[in-house]
């Protein structure tokens, strides 16, 4: 046997063909290419039989050596035995009878992975390295670690652009003021209460006397007077409450869930003990008080953001009428007297 040739064989097998196996003619190993080996994970691979490690799936083979060498130079497929069951490409040479370049009876089986590449990577921790250079495995590596560079590239700039509309979102909502939403809110946050069936109380709440302190004490001491009247709002609210600033000294806030007119009693007799505390200003003292209209979703067959504003403004209004600092609750006896004064009647005693 000469001895030379089989080594230099096997040199050049290890370059070409870096996933082939020499097996003698019992079907045992007798030399595994480095990309083989690494794929088998085995250091004791010489002398495994291949048919333990290896299912031929296609097409039907008599069994063993002869069965490969009967269908030489054909495309077989292959299943690497164990729970991940990877399945290869692969084609089978026989060696000559001489031993001139191996064990007599033997075959050479030259493996790949085809399109299941890109798993047999990550599966084996397999480098470009491992393959031929003219491997179309080292391309489609290279596309594979593009299109990774590219999906990530792309997800960073995604969460970038998201957290940007958020951020913009969150600015065309907020009131640059006291912090609180804007009036741009109130339409989204009514739709999702309305669209969810849940109850709701809508408060109306318009500062008393707040003119009054922009005239003598200047607009400085009113915007101070906004910040404090936000404060006081978040502090007597909860997490899942909405204030709102619709402009000016009006505000809007929204109760999820906290709709009985004797909570909603309590909740505004705080507000307006609160409202009307002194606010201190550059060594001045402003002094407020606020008046409130309240209407309940559960009082409309369907809620409508129109119309409980609306209801809200009368209730609002009606508190302003009794004297300011104080809570009116909407009734339809409210609407009935207005549309009696829009229409000239006088309303019973």
């Amino acid at each position: 046997m000469r001895t030379g040739a089989i080594d230099t064989l096997v040199a050049l097998l290890d370059v070409l063909c870096p996933m082939h196996l020499i097996l003698d003619a019992m079907g045992r190993i007798t030399h595994a290419g480095p990309t083989a080996a690494k794929v088998l994970d085995s250091k004791a691979l010489t002398g495994r039989d291949f048919f333990d490690l290896f299912e031929v799936r296609r097409p039907r083979l008599d069994p063993g050596v002869p069965g490969l060498c009967a269908v030489a130079g054909r495309r077989l497929h292959f299943v690497l035995r164990g729970p991940a069951e990877t399945e290869l490409k692969g084609v089978a040479v026989p060696l000559p009878e001489d031993r001139a370049l191996g064990p007599p009876g033997g075959v050479i089986v030259d493996l790949s992975f085809g399109i299941g590449v890109i798993d047999a990577v990550g599966r084996h921790d397999l480098r470009s390295a491992d393959f031929a250079v003219t491997d179309l495995a080292v391309e489609m590596l290279y596309l594979a670690e593009a299109k990774a560079v590219v999906t990530d590239a792309w997800q960073t700039l995604n969460q970038r652009l998201q957290g940007a509309k958020a951020v913009a979102e969150q600015e065309a909502y907020t009131d640059t003021l006291t912090g609180l939403l804007n009036r741009r809110a109130l339409d989204p946050v009514m739709r999702r209460l309305i669209a969810g069936g849940q109850e709701f109380a809508l408060m109306h709440l318009d500062l008393d006397y707040f003119k009054s302190v922009n005239d003598t004490l200047g607009h400085a001491a009113g915007d101070h007077v906004l910040r404090r009247v936000a404060q006081i709002l978040l502090e007597e609210t909860r997490d899942g409450d909405t204030v709102i600033r619709t402009g000016g000294d009006e505000f809007v806030l929204i109760f999820a869930e906290r709709t009985s007119e004797a909570e909603l009693s309590r909740l505004t007799g705080r507000l307006i003990r609160r409202l009307e505390a002194p606010i201190a200003f550059n060594g001045e003292v402003a002094r407020i008080s606020g008046s409130i209209g309240t209407t309940r979703s559960s009082s409309y067959a369907t809620p409508r953001l129109a119309v409980m504003m609306d209801d809200a403004d009368l209730a609002l209004y009606a508190a302003k009428q009794a004297g300011r600092g104080r809570h009116v609750a909407f009734t339809s006896a409210l609407r009935d007297a207005v549309e009696m004064r829009s229409v000239g009647a006088v309303p019973p005693v």
